[in-house]
């Protein structure tokens, strides 16, 4: 990976990681493309770099983190479901991420439920969250642990279906991620060392400059999005999410296979 790579990889994590398109997905086909999705740096790289996502968040809703303590149990509550999945379906998820085309189908079947979920849901004026409705939010999130789902839009559509408005679920979604993403780091991080794989000074360099690229591509793209959102509705998205895994399905049929591994 150069530092070229690193800053477009930054930018579509900045980008995605908190729109419901799925930024693991994009990641896939980006350095796929790139040839570089084998690299076990690129993987590394690819969840790392969510730290600086991860502070975008607590930058722009400081205030809340302080609100109660009840709020850190609820997102603990949400959080736990994907700990224990993500423990036990481990290998599976990790064999999932080698496929282009599961990120392509997962798109497709995304986009079509987004085009629909406004419809269905998009009437409530509820902004509480219960202990239940956290705990059931996380586990629509597992969803996401099938790459091309998006953890946002899985989350935040698990909300809406609780009867949530679309901005106190895009919200919550958000405060979901600290635990979700911290936690998918350290464990990230920790394979990696296990594995006997060692940093090297322009691979620590790589990542810093992809936490401070995402950081702040973050910061615009979760403003932006809350705003879209609250008067639009996730329809743009859906049609988005439809055409880009149409794309990658004809590119890998009938131009050039896509492989990750």
């Amino acid at each position: 990976m150069d530092i070229f790579e690193a800053i477009i990889l930054a930018i579509i994590e900045g980008i995605t990681e908190y729109l419901p398109v799925s930024s693991t997905g994009h990641m896939i086909i980006t350095s796929s493309f790139f040839g570089i999705a084998q690299e076990d740096f690129t993987k590394l790289f690819t969840i790392v770099i969510q730290l600086g996502t991860i502070l975008s968040v607590v930058v722009l809703y400081f205030k809340r983190f302080f609100q109660s303590i009840d709020f850190y149990y609820k997102l603990l509550v949400a959080f736990i479901p994907a700990v224990v999945l993500g423990l036990l379906l481990s290998n599976v998820i990790d064999s999932l991420l080698e496929s282009p085309l599961v990120v392509a189908f997962s798109l497709v079947i995304g986009g079509l439920i987004l085009l629909r979920v406004d419809d269905l849901f998009g009437n409530s004026d509820n902004t509480d969250i219960s202990y239940a409705t956290a705990f059931k939010i996380g586990l629509f999130q597992c969803l996401a642990m099938i790459p091309g789902v998006s953890r946002s839009g899985a989350s935040i559509v698990g909300g809406m279906t609780q009867k949530l408005t679309r901005t106190a679920a895009a919200e919550f979604s958000f405060f979901l991620a600290l635990p979700t993403m911290l936690g998918a780091t350290l464990k990230k991080s920790y394979d990696y060392y296990d594995a006997g794989f060692t940093l090297t000074s322009e691979q620590i360099n790589l990542l810093i400059i992809g936490n401070v690229v995402g950081f702040i591509v973050a910061l615009f793209a979760i403003k932006t999005f809350i705003g879209y959102l609250s008067k639009h509705g996730f329809k743009v998205f859906g049609y988005y999410r439809i055409v880009v895994g149409i794309a990658i399905i004809v590119i890998h049929y009938f131009i050039s296979p896509l492989t990750v591994i």
